[in-house]
């Protein structure tokens, strides 16, 4: 005799309990990733107001030197946002839907690959601060820096981040404001964070970013409660 499931309950069995727990990692994407942004972009911000740049291989030499602590936690936050970014502009284009699937789907893999990218440019910066940390003639590891961002080689990775960053991310707004899957005010703030970037860029005032991804981050925890509760 099966003294299982009782009879007219609702079987729960993987083919129920995987959508279930994919919204849920989704949704914890989006709540998480857009505030890492914010943290790393509130360290770089507090280094920057004392005086930190990072135009040349020098500049990130000395900042590191003066403050690595701060970019330490910069670089930390910035590596586990670009990573959470990932899945969670995925999650973005999935509550998109079918109403603008192709936009949607266009815009989150060119925002996660843009994230990964980020990724991959932050992790060098760890070795910088370490250098700036052992001291002795630092002057020689700027020069390394120099050497590498030269390189055209590699030269896609900053340009498919900023691609990603920016006409990824508008592009994600743009699909959830076209589908109606979520308030247009939702819509909107994710739409805020490209124009704000590139503010913050041209008067080298971080705080321009930070706002940018607060509001952001506002907009993706609204997205996350729209996934966990109305798609499937």
């Amino acid at each position: 005799m099966d003294y299982g499931t009782p009879a007219g309950s609702p079987s729960v069995g993987p083919q129920t309990v995987q959508p279930q727990l994919r919204r849920i990692g989704l949704a914890a994407a989006l709540f998480l990733a857009p505030w890492a942004i914010v943290a790393c972009n509130t360290f770089w911000a507090i280094a920057q107001s004392r005086g930190a740049k990072d135009e040349t291989g020098a500049d990130q030499v000395a900042a590191a030197t003066a403050y690595p602590d701060l970019l330490h936690l910069a670089v930390l936050f910035g590596m586990i946002g670009a990573l959470l970014m990932i899945p969670a502009s995925l999650a973005v284009a999935r509550v998109v839907g079918p109403a603008a699937a192709k936009l949607g789907f266009v815009a989150g893999t060119m925002t996660a690959a843009g994230y990964a990218c980020y990724l991959a440019i932050l992790t060098p910066d760890l070795r910088t601060i370490a250098a700036a940390r052992l001291g002795g003639r630092v002057q020689n590891y700027a020069g390394v820096i120099d050497a590498a961002q030269a390189d055209g080689s590699a030269a896609w990775v900053f340009l498919l981040f900023a691609a990603g960053n920016i006409i990824g991310t508008f592009l994600l707004g743009l699909a959830l404001w076209r589908s109606n899957s979520v308030s247009r005010w939702v819509a909107s703030a994710v739409m805020v964070w490209p124009p704000m970037h590139i503010i913050g860029l041209a008067v080298s005032a971080e705080v321009f970013e930070v706002a940018g991804a607060t509001v952001q981050g506002v907009a993706f925890a609204a997205i996350g409660v729209r996934l966990l509760h109305g798609t499937k």
